[in-house]
């Protein structure tokens, strides 16, 4: 009996020292996170980065602003918002810098002098930097750049950029270029000035490079080229001129090349075709000249081309159209383009939006660009020389609607016993096959605008039959008869 006894006792003993070590092992683990809690959050912040940080904002949103709300540092308890902070060797140093209104509540622009100033330089820990529509007037208040202090940023910062500023006016600086660990460079709709530094071709480490909707002029460098990481590349609506440089062929990782809405000439280089990841292609509202080069058929990934207003010239016959499976929108309107429609155009199963108008193209329309094309819903072949039958069916013209521009095609005609009797969805501006044409001395030619898909419906717009038919008068049908070349509503 003492034996057990002895047994429960020792037990007791046991069961209560793991009760106790659990416990002190629990209260030491409970007491180290709460210390190491209210070490971050009452992490210091050196009082140089502090006053930096404040004297760089106040330069942006003026000396009203001193932080005095802020306790006990712009990275503890009440942050700035738009402003993030790492921890490095236990104190706060500041890591973004967002001016503008990017968030609620956040940091906005003075309007009397928003400006630069050089505490901006000392924060060295800054890896993103961004002014989203802080510098307002050209004219009363314009800021440039800096030239100098870059060099400070060489190894932090990862993202610039500056969106919808009118009052950012002047060049890049040179100096842009040192900084290597940039993977994000962002110059959108600002009123900046001059031609593309060279030296950007340095920043090797470059993701997304966007300098759209500036005033920017003269040749692209071929340095770009050497930005091999890219994924994407706009420069659209400058006033960029020269050639496209065959040097980028090298951005075989890109997705998106959009240099719409500039002054490019020369022929389209066939290394172009080399960029086979490319999923958005946008040339449109340039001076490309040449024809189209045959390498666009290798852009196998490509969903979106647009090659529309430039006087290109040429053929789509050299082009393997069946290829580009995954195109969904394809604009080549306005380029001067002849001969046929190519049938191999029937074989994109994923093109939705077709865009031919506008050129000398000539010859039957293949019925297959409405039977083999199952997405397609919009459709301009308007302002052509095509010829023959257009033979579409009427679920077509109901599918399509306004979509479907076909006129200006003086020698189509479409044939009427496709349709129904009573069906209202001939084709816009294209004659019955059966119907004969009324001389031009005797029916003015009703003026048809080219826009996609609209048309000014204030005019009387009519097919120019014998006898009775129809017209369209401020978006109604009503009936007519041409009594001696006079016109006479019903």
């Amino acid at each position: 009996m003492a034996i057990l006894e002895n047994s429960i006792s020792t037990v007791l003993q046991m069961v209560l020292g793991f009760v106790f070590v659990g416990s002190l092992f629990v209260f030491m683990c409970t007491e180290g996170q709460e210390e190491n809690m209210t070490t971050i959050s009452i992490a210091p912040m050196q009082k140089q980065e502090q006053e930096a940080l404040y004297s760089a904002i106040q330069g942006f949103v003026g000396k009203m602003w001193n932080g005095s709300d802020l306790y006990p540092d712009p990275c503890g308890w009440t942050p700035i918002q738009g402003v993030s902070c790492d921890l490095y060797n236990g104190f706060w140093y500041v890591s973004a810098i967002n001016i503008g209104p990017v968030y609620e509540n956040s940091l906005q622009c003075s309007r009397s002098g928003a400006k630069f100033t050089h505490h901006l330089f000392m924060l060295e820990h800054l890896r993103t930097l961004s002014f989203f529509n802080c510098f307002f007037s050209p004219h009363q208040n314009p800021v440039r750049i800096p030239i100098s202090n870059w060099e400070n940023f060489t190894n932090s910062l990862e993202s610039l950029e500056f969106r919808s500023n009118p009052g950012l006016i002047g060049a890049i600086p040179n100096s842009i270029g040192d900084l290597k660990m940039l993977q994000s460079l962002v110059l959108l709709e600002n009123g900046l000035t001059g031609e593309l530094p060279p030296e950007i071709g340095n920043l090797v480490s470059l993701r997304r490079l966007v300098l759209g909707g500036n005033q920017f002029l003269g040749q692209i460098p071929a340095s770009y080229g050497g930005l091999t990481q890219l994924l994407i590349l706009d420069f659209s609506r400058n006033n960029l001129s020269g050639v496209l440089p065959l040097s980028f062929g090298n951005l075989t990782s890109l997705l998106k090349l959009d240099l719409s809405y500039n002054m490019l000439e020369g022929e389209l280089p066939t290394e172009i075709g080399s960029l086979r990841n490319l999923t958005v292609l946008d040339l449109g509202r340039n001076n490309l000249s040449g024809g189209l080069t045959q390498s666009l058929g290798e852009m196998v990934f490509l969903k979106e081309m647009v090659i529309s207003n430039n006087p290109i010239g040429g053929d789509l016959n050299g082009i393997q159209w069946q290829n580009l499976q995954n195109l969904e929108f394809l604009d080549l309107s306005y380029m001067g383009l002849t001969g046929k429609i190519p049938e191999s155009m029937t074989e994109m199963k994923r093109l939705r939006f077709l865009g031919l108008n506008n050129n000398n193209l000539s010859g039957n329309i293949s019925p297959g660009l409405a039977s083999n094309l199952p997405c397609i819903s919009s459709l301009y072949l308007n302002g052509n020389n095509l010829t023959g039958k257009l033979e579409f069916p009427e679920w077509f013209y109901r599918k399509i609607g306004k979509r479907f521009g076909i006129w200006n095609n003086p020698n189509l005609c479409h044939q009427a016993e496709l349709m129904s009797p009573k069906s209202s969805t001939v084709p816009y501006g294209v004659k019955s096959c059966e119907q004969e044409t009324v001389t031009s001395d005797r029916i003015p030619n009703a003026k048809m605008s080219t826009d996609q898909g609209n048309w000014n419906q204030n005019h009387l717009i009519f097919a120019a039959p014998l006898g009775a038919s129809g017209c369209r008068l401020n978006g109604l049908w009503w009936p007519f008869i041409i009594v001696y070349g006079i016109f006479v509503i019903l």
